[in-house]
């Protein structure tokens, strides 16, 4: 594989046609969010997992059982369009993105996969937000979806969805960024989602935005993202109480806030 990244399959499965998702912590934990609502959704099983001497020496427990930071997920049963599923458990270091993410493309070539998906928060001006969470009408607050394309034909797709808006200029960092540029050069399919979120917490809401987007143009499955939307109300009320109760107003957080869902 790519400069020390190495996948490793569990269990072999016909992936042909797959759906990617890079599930790579993004601003407000946006991909990490759709990564793991998919996984739970969908009851994906982990098919491999994704190893480089650059990781974190460390081994996820859960229900007894140890799993690597970074693994990969997929549909138990054959179907025509299998959805595949990338997540970490950390933020990779500058110097090991560019393998992940070429590794991950190489590894998605190879199975004949048909498109990855890579969702990223948008960084939004925090008293903005902030001000919004004190208003009542929080429920009908509503989340542009920016899209951008590796090749002609994922732009031509973004441009005939009116829930998209093209992204035209800017810049998108880390694994999502490193995907868009391997996907034009080796003409692969890749279709970056962006959507504001908050740089300070998990930021469900806009998680949930991305999810119904993903399930309208490509997946196709009847997503219900209400219960994302729900926790989003949660942790918003949370910060509007400790806001009351710290007397800052709109200073900002001192302390991310970890929604139970998240883990």
């Amino acid at each position: 594989m790519s400069d020390g990244v190495e996948i490793y399959e569990i269990k072999k499965k016909e992936l042909k046609g797959g759906i990617v998702v890079d599930g790579f912590p993004s601003v407000g934990l946006v991909s990490s969010i759709v990564a793991n609502y998919l996984i739970n959704l969908f009851d994906l099983e982990q098919i491999g997992v994704v190893d480089s001497i650059y990781f974190p020496t460390v081994s996820l427990i859960k229900e007894s059982e140890p799993l690597n930071p970074v693994r990969i997920y997929a549909t138990r049963e054959e179907e025509e369009s299998p959805l595949v599923v990338f997540i970490s458990e950390f933020q990779p270091s500058p110097n090991i993105i560019k393998p992940i993410a070429s590794a991950m493309l190489d590894w998605a070539i190879e199975q004949r996969c048909s498109l990855v998906i890579s969702p990223e928060g948008l960084v939004v001006d925090t008293s903005e937000v902030e001000g919004k969470l004190e208003e009542d009408d929080i429920k009908e607050q509503r989340l542009a979806v920016y899209g951008v394309g590796s090749t002609k034909e994922v732009r031509d797709l973004i441009k005939q969805h009116d829930e998209i808006s093209e992204f035209t200029e800017g810049i998108i960092s880390g694994v999502a960024g490193v995907l868009l540029n391997e996907g034009k050069m080796r003409d692969f399919p890749v279709l970056g989602l962006l959507t504001e979120a908050h740089p300070d917490y998990p930021d469900a809401r806009s998680a949930a935005k991305v999810i119904e987007i993903m399930d309208k143009i490509i997946l196709n499955r009847n997503i219900d993202a209400e219960p994302l939307y729900r926790e989003a109300e949660k942790v918003e009320a949370q910060i509007k109480a400790l806001h009351q109760q710290s007397g800052k107003g709109k200073k900002g957080l001192k302390k991310p806030l970890t929604p139970s869902m998240y883990g």
